[in-house]
């Protein structure tokens, strides 16, 4: 069973990749194609408007925060993956309230479901590297109990 905050991410994505093949405004997204579905109204929309909006208020910015750690060409990867990475980049920078292996691994998820067939393995090692940078203290914290457990 999909949380509402699982929805809203999917949600997100979805309105993230849209804006990258079509460039429409946010608000058109939200009311011509994901509000007709009929799970929207079960996804945590504060989050989802938060991610969305913040997203594709600045997208440059978070495209150059992920571009040092591909493994490729920016422009090799897939609109999915893109989204995914965008959506989840938005997290881990400015949502501090959430655990980042939680966001990686809602990243990680949503690839599965969306993605290409290994395409969960290069976002989850695209955002360990971008964690490691954003939330470094948060990262070192988390493999110190690791490794002490």
């Amino acid at each position: 069973m999909k949380t509402a905050r699982r929805r809203a991410r999917e949600f997100a994505v979805q309105g993230i990749y849209e804006w990258q093949l079509n460039s429409d405004r946010p608000a058109s997204i939200i009311e011509r194609h994901l509000r007709e579905n009929d799970y929207f109204s079960k996804a945590d929309e504060a989050l989802f408007r938060a991610i969305l909006f913040g997203v594709l208020n600045d997208p440059n910015t978070l495209s150059a925060r992920l571009a040092p750690y591909y493994e490729r060409p920016a422009d090799e990867v897939s609109p999915v993956e893109r989204a995914i990475l965008l959506m989840a980049a938005h997290e881990l920078i400015n949502h501090v309230e959430t655990p980042y292996p939680v966001i990686i691994n809602e990243a990680i998820e949503i690839a599965k479901t969306f993605g290409g067939t290994d395409g969960h393995k290069f976002v989850n090692g695209v955002l360990d590297k971008l964690a490691a940078d954003v939330r470094a203290d948060e990262v070192a914290a988390q493999r110190a109990k690791r490794r002490d457990a």
